[in-house]
This record gives structure tokens, sequence and C-alpha cells, in this order.
């Protein structure tokens, strides 16, 4: 895919592009244990097992995880046209525990597009399909400015 000129990319070609050399640069996220499983312009797809040093002293995931876990798949899905784009707020609703050994998913997807910002929702899932929580984020796009080099 590397190979393929700029212009001759499909939409989806470019989020592909854009999520291998992001991860490539996310050490934050690979140190978590967090893979970005699926992406496409507007959506983005993560994955998480709960590991022990994520427990909370209740022996549930720390929020903070959580809500990374999420910010991760927004970070994905608003980078995906390969604009370089930030987080400018997000909120996050805690709805149920996540336990050791959880496999955690959220997905990404995008609301709203308008200009420089944007709006993507997130809903994070275990592996028995229990909702875990639900997060909103804003985005701000740096017109002009790619998400990674091409």
């Amino acid at each position: 895919m590397t190979d393929t000129p700029v212009t001759d990319r499909t939409p989806q070609q470019t989020a592909e592009l854009v999520r291998e050399r992001m991860y490539a640069n996310d050490r934050a996220v690979r140190g978590m244990g967090i893979d970005v499983t699926e992406v496409a312009p507007g959506r983005a797809t993560v994955t998480m097992t709960v590991q022990g040093h994520m427990l909370n002293g209740h022996a549930i995931c720390h929020g903070g995880f959580l809500a990374t876990l999420c910010d991760t798949a927004f970070a994905y899905a608003c980078n995906s046209y390969n604009e370089l784009t930030v987080a400018s707020s997000f909120a996050i609703e805690l709805l149920a525990p996540a336990r050791e050994g959880d496999l955690l998913t959220a997905v990404s997807v995008e609301m709203s597009k308008s200009g420089r910002t944007g709006v993507y929702d997130s809903e994070i899932t275990n592996q028995r399909g229990e909702r875990i929580a639900l997060f909103r984020g804003r985005s701000y796009t740096m017109k002009g400015k790619p998400a990674v080099a091409v």
C-alpha cells in the first residue's frame, strides 16, 4: 500500500495507511496492549484485554483505562482522513464494571464533521456483548497538516 501514489489511494487505503503509521509511533497504546483491529474513514475499532495492573482498589478496571481505550478509537477514527486531528474534549459514561481478563472492544463512529470540528461517539462492550461505557469526543482538525507522512 505504501507504494501507491497519494492521488491513487482510496479513502479506505488512506485510513489503513494512517492506522499503520500512527500505531508504529503510538507507544502509549502499544504499551497498554491496545490493538487497532479495524479502521475506515470516520470509524475505528480497538480492543484491549483488562490486565491485573489495570485494576483499581475494587478489583475492577480503572476508569482511566476505559477512557484511554475510547480515546484511542476516537483518535484513529478522526485521523483516518490523514488530516492531523486532536481531541478538543470528551466525556465518558461508565455503565458497568470491566474485570480482569475481560476482552473490551471500543468502536468509534463519526457523527458529524464540519469545517475543523467533528463529533464522534464510541461504545465499549465486553466479550459477552455487555455495554461497559459510552463516550463522546469532539475533535479539532488542523487543516492542511497530514496526520502521518505519506
